[in-house]
């Protein structure tokens, strides 16, 4: 059957930021997919929610309470991985973020923060988990032929329209998540054929990030009319696509960044802050 090709069965998934949102709805799209999953976050209490969803799907669920700006924490997860299930298929950089700030008050340290926290977290575990990648066999090719190599590991980094789109006050975050995009393009083209390496540029979507924007009607009305489908995303429209990128059925996509924003060409609420 055609939906066969997005199932991930009996893989192993390492999704970071996993407590809600986008990382939550990742974990699940792939338990449901027949995966089981390394989850981890700030918060034990919205890990061990997770985890009873994904235990209730029949697939086991290995929480990792953690701050991923340490390194070391991130690095952890693949030998997690490794001790838990014996093996690890797929890795989904998803914790990042960095609040808005007018250029003028963006310090350097609010700069390196944000990028440490977007790009170098994503690089540090990326970097840990391709050599667990690469002993797994490749999937419906013979790694001995280099003509019918095909891929034995994914990882999707998660990162943003504000990374080639222009706004005001997104200098530290919109600059991390273009890096973010680019050393997608870049990792794609060392790994390749072995391991597919992709990205999804996210729009506007109803995670705790936008907590403060949408729970006010004006705002939220604001920033619908200003996206193309004239809604917010939802974390599963975002888990979909990482699904996808991750399933046989992408497996031909490697080195792309797939735009999920409801059509954005321009920001759809900008920031409110006045000429210099």
């Amino acid at each position: 059957m055609i939906t066969d090709h997005f199932l991930v069965s009996d893989q192993v998934a390492i999704v970071t930021g996993a407590g809600r949102g986008i990382g939550a709805a990742s974990a699940m799209a792939f338990a449901e997919a027949g995966a089981d999953v390394v989850i981890s976050a700030r918060s034990p209490e919205q890990l061990d929610e997770v985890a009873d969803r994904i235990t209730a799907c029949g697939r086991r669920a290995v929480c990792v309470p953690a701050d991923l700006n340490d390194l070391d924490a991130v690095r952890g997860l693949v030998d997690v991985a490794l001790d838990e299930f014996g093996r690890l298929d797929i890795v989904v950089n998803n914790v990042g973020g960095s609040f808005p700030k007018p250029l003028l008050d963006t310090s350097s340290r609010m700069l390196e923060q944000a990028f440490h926290f977007n790009v170098t977290t994503a690089f540090e575990l990326s970097k840990a988990a391709i050599p667990a990648m690469l002993q797994q066999p490749t999937i419906g090719g013979d790694a001995n032929d280099p003509g019918t190599h095909a891929a034995c590991g994914s990882i999707v980094n998660i990162s943003s329209a504000i990374g080639r789109l222009s706004d005001r006050g997104m200098a530290a975050y919109g600059t991390a998540k273009a890096a973010l995009s680019h050393l997608t393009r870049l990792m794609a083209t060392e790994c390749a054929p072995r391991i597919r390496v992709n990205g999804i540029a996210v729009g506007s979507t109803a995670t705790s990030a936008l907590e403060m924007v949408i729970e006010n009607d004006d705002l939220r009305t604001a920033l619908e009319s200003g996206t193309p489908l004239r809604r917010l995303g939802d974390p599963l429209d975002i888990a979909l696509g990482v699904l996808y990128l991750c399933s046989p059925a992408g497996s031909f996509m490697t080195g792309k960044i797939l735009e999920i924003d409801g059509g954005l060409t321009s920001p759809n609420l900008e920031m409110p802050l006045p000429d210099l």
